[in-house]
C-alpha cells in the first residue's frame, strides 16, 4: 500500500487558484434557506478556544458569500467526537458534515457522497496523492482529508552533547548507540522513550515496521499482513536492543501513552523520540533545544515515511449535496487549508497550499516534516476492519516487547484477529 504522490503539482496549483463556488458542487441559485450541520473535532491541545475561532471565522465569510445558506459547527474533543457521530448517524439524525478520524465504515454503508459529487474538478485535483488514495474505497473517493502529519525522529540536543552523542542517528544501531550513551554519560530517564501504550501505539509501531524493510500492516495488494518475518524481525530487534537493555525509561512501553512521552520530553527527562509537529511547539516553550531528523531505518531510510491524515466527509441523509459542495470547495481554498494548518502545526492537505507553506520562511520549521508527505504511507484507514484491528494492536502491541513476551506469538494473535475482520468486511 506504497502511496505515492500523483505529480500533479503545477497543473493542480493552476488549476486550484481558479476554483469558483459556481463550480461542480456550488448552488448559489436555490431562494430558499439551508442549514447545514457540521459536527467537528477540538484540535486544541491546551484547551483553548482556537478551533472554535477557526470554524466561526471560516463560517462567517462563506455566509457572506452564499448568503441561502446558514452553517452551524458542533466542536467536540477527540476523544468523543467519532463516537458522537457514529450515534448520530445510528440515530438517522446524520449531519450534513463530519470532520472526525474515520470515514470508511460509512462508506461501505453508502451513506457518503463520493468527493466527485462534492468538489470541482481542480479542487479534487489538487489533493496530495497518498491522501487521495488513502481516502479512496474500491478506487473512489470519499474520505476528503483535512489534516495530516508525518513523524520524525526529534532528539534534545543538550542531552545529546552532554552525552557525547556527535550526531543525529540514520539507522537503528546508531541509535542504539546513542541511547546508550544518554543512559551512561547522563543518566536520563528516557535514553529514547517508545510509547506502545494504547493512545496511538497502532502510529509508534508502524514507524518501526516500515523502518524494518516491511510494509507496515498490509502487503502491496491491500490484504493485512501483519505476522511477517520482517514486522516480527523488526519487533524482536526493538525487544533485544532498546527495551530489555533498559534504554527506553522507566516501566514498559506498553504504559507509556504519547502524551505522557510528549510531556517528560518538555520537561527535559527524554534524549530522543519519534515526535509529531505539534511538539515542536510545547518544546520550545518548555525552552528545549529540539533537534529532528528523519524516522532512522534498520540501514537507513525506512521503506517509507509515515503520514496520518484526518478526514472530513459529507453525508446523503439530509440530501443537501449541493450545499455541501459550496462549503467544502471553500474550506480547501489555500487561505482555509494554510490557516488551519499553520494554526495546529500540521500539514496541508493540498498540493498548492503545501507548496506555499513550504516557501514560507515563517514555516521553515515544517519544511522537513512537508518534504515527507508526498511519498509516506498511512495506515489502511480505508479498510472498514481498521477501526477493530487498530484498538488490537493500540491494546496488544506493548506485550511483544515487554519481559517474557514474544513478538511472533503478539503478532500472530493480532493478524488471526485481523483475518477475521476481514472476512467479515468481504462478506
Amino acid at each position: 500500500m506504497q502511496r505515492h504522490f500523483l505529480g500533479m503539482r503545477a497543473a493542480a496549483a493552476a488549476l486550484a487558484t481558479a476554483v469558483t463556488l459556481t463550480g461542480c458542487g456550488a448552488s448559489g441559485d436555490s431562494p430558499d434557506k439551508v442549514t447545514l450541520t457540521l459536527v467537528a473535532a477540538d484540535y486544541d491541545v491546551n484547551g483553548g478556544q482556537s478551533s472554535k475561532t477557526y470554524w466561526a471565522s471560516l463560517i462567517k465569510k462563506f455566509e457572506v458569500e452564499n448568503s441561502h445558506i446558514d452553517v452551524q459547527v458542533q466542536i467536540e474533543p477527540w476523544t468523543d467526537v467519532d463516537r458522537k457521530v457514529a450515534e448520530l448517524v445510528k440515530e438517522g439524525e446524520a449531519p450534513d458534515m463530519a470532520q472526525i478520524g474515520a470515514y470508511a465504515d460509512y462508506a461501505a454503508a453508502d451513506k457518503l457522497y463520493t468527493a466527485d459529487q462534492l468538489l470541482s474538478v481542480p479542487v479534487q485535483a489538487n489533493f496530495l496523492g497518498p491522501l487521495v488514495q488513502a481516502g479512496e474505497q474500491r478506487r473512489v473517493q470519499y474520505g476528503l482529508p483535512f489534516a495530516a502529519s508525518t513523524r520524525l525522529l526529534f532528539y534534545n540536543k543538550e542531552l545529546f552533547e552532554q552525552a557525547g552523542v556527535a550526531k543525529a542517528p540514520e539507522t537503528w544501531e546508531e541509535l542504539r548507540e546513542a541511547a546508550e550513551l544518554l543512559k551512561s554519560e547522563t543518566d536520563v530517564d528516557y535514553p529514547f522513550a517508545l510509547p506502545l501504550g494504547p493512545e496511538e501505539a497502532q502510529i509508534e509501531t508502524m514507524m518501526w515496521l516500515l523502518g524494518g524493510e516491511g510494509n507496515g500492516y498490509v502487503d502491496p495488494g491491500g490484504s493485512y499482513s501483519i505476522d511477517t518475518d520482517e514486522n516480527t524481525a523488526t519487533l524482536d530487534w526493538v525487544k533485544s536492543n532498546l527495551v530489555a537493555p533498559g534504554l527506553t525509561g522507566p516501566g514498559t512501553p506498553g504504559e507509556l501513552n504519547r502524551k505522557a512521552a510528549y510531556a517528560a520530553f518538555t520537561r527535559g527527562e527524554v534524549g530522543m523520540l519519534n515526535g509529531h509537529p505539534s511538539l515542536m511547539r510545547q518544546a520550545e516553550k518548555a525552552g528545549i533545544e529540539l533537534g529532528k531528523v528523519p524516522v532512522p531505518g534498520r540501514d537507513g531510510k525506512p521503506k517509507a515515511p509515515l503520514g496520518v491524515a484526518d478526514w472530513i466527509m459529507g453525508f446523503k441523509e439530509n440530501g443537501n449535496k449541493d450545499e455541501i459542495g459550496a462549503f467544502l470547495n471553500f474550506l480547501f481554498t489555500d487561505e482555509n487549508v494554510l490557516a488551519f494548518a499553520s494554526q495546529n502545526d500540521l500539514l496541508p492537505v493540498t498540493v498548492s497550499a503545501s507548496e506555499a507553506m513550504e516557501l514560507n520562511p515563517r514555516h521553515k520549521n515544517l519544511r522537513e516534516f512537508l518534504q515527507e508527505l508526498p511519498s509516506a504511507q498511512l495506515p489502511p484507514v480505508d479498510k472498514t476492519s481498521w477501526a477493530l484491528v487498530s484498538d488490537d494492536i493500540k491494546r496488544n502491541i506493548g506485550k511483544a516487547v515487554a519481559p517474557g513476551g514474544s513478538p511472533a506469538k503478539v503478532l500472530d494473535k493480532i493478524a488471526q484477529n485481523a483475518a477475521l475482520e476481514e472476512e467479515k468486511e468481504r462478506e
